[in-house]
């Protein structure tokens, strides 16, 4: 496994003086997956967990369903290509032609759509968290983000039960560091009826989506959801909570995961989202 940082010498300015340091940055890799002897996309990515990448991105995009589909999978870290064989015949569509796929967001996943519409589903399990459970597991998050407080360059996401943080991943890429999520969850074949994932990045449509495909219903976040994601996130029952900072969150969707015993569900307005005046 490949060092995810890297010191680089600096000249630092402050208050007028300069001063020579060293400081700590994430490292940039990139890697080709092969898939059946047919490079399939390369990926700018954090240089750790690899294998958990590949799986989990291959599962994101359709093309394993399960663990039992892959024959064999090896990684040559110092090329950076990823070798994987399938079980089953695998064809390249026109639109799946060769793709590189940068570690920001948005439109360097032109592919998204179609194996989104064919992976993505709605989340049946009901797991329930109190909103005091949700602030300790965001606290227990963050102290646990070493990598981004060390370079202030990475994303990070993790499984939790509502108990305890089960594991994080950082990366680069807040996409990848979710598709390592995922290939971690298929490899170990965990349970998506008692968990939640827990996300340092903003909730976009994408996010949502890949949270959709893992089969997660809570999914809780220190920043702000988009519009498409909320409305994706209805569809597809999921909880989408924002901005879990300290002692308050804003509860975005189905909010009923969030209900103590006894405690009245906040109506759903016709827009989708939960009444402003709570009536």
């Amino acid at each position: 496994m490949g060092e995810e940082t890297r010191n680089w010498g600096i000249v630092q300015f402050h208050s007028g003086e300069e001063d020579f340091l060293t400081d700590e940055i994430a490292v940039e890799y990139p890697l080709t997956v092969v898939v059946n002897g047919r490079e399939f996309a390369t990926m700018v990515c954090s240089p750790n967990d690899l294998e958990y990448l590949v799986i989990g991105f291959l599962a994101s995009e359709g093309v394993i369903r399960g663990r039992q589909e892959i024959e064999s999978l090896s990684i040559d870290e110092e090329t950076g290509f990823a070798y994987t064989e399938l079980t089953k015949e695998w064809t390249v569509t026109t639109s799946h032609d060769k793709r590189w796929i940068g570690s920001c967001c948005g439109k360097s996943r032109a592919f998204y759509f179609e194996s989104d519409a064919k992976t993505a589903r709605t989340v049946m399990n009901q797991l329930k968290i109190a909103p005091e459970e949700c602030t300790r597991l965001m606290s227990a998050f963050q102290k646990s983000a070493h990598t981004f407080k060390r370079t202030g360059g990475v994303h990070q996401a993790a499984l939790a039960t509502t108990d305890n943080l089960q594991i994080a991943f950082s990366d680069i890429g807040r996409h990848n560091a979710l598709d390592k999520l995922f290939g971690y969850m298929i490899q170990h074949r965990v349970s998506k009826s008692d968990h939640l994932i827990l996300f340092s990045g903003r909730i976009s449509s994408e996010v949502l989506l890949k949270v959709s495909k893992m089969g997660i219903g809570l999914l809780l976040s220190k920043s702000a959801p988009t519009d498409l994601a909320l409305q994706l996130a209805m569809d597809l029952n999921i909880t989408a909570v924002g901005f879990v900072r300290e002692e308050r969150m804003n509860v975005y969707t189905h909010p009923e995961r969030l209900m103590r015993s006894g405690e009245r569900a906040l109506p759903v307005s016709e827009k989708g989202g939960i009444d402003a005046d709570g009536t």
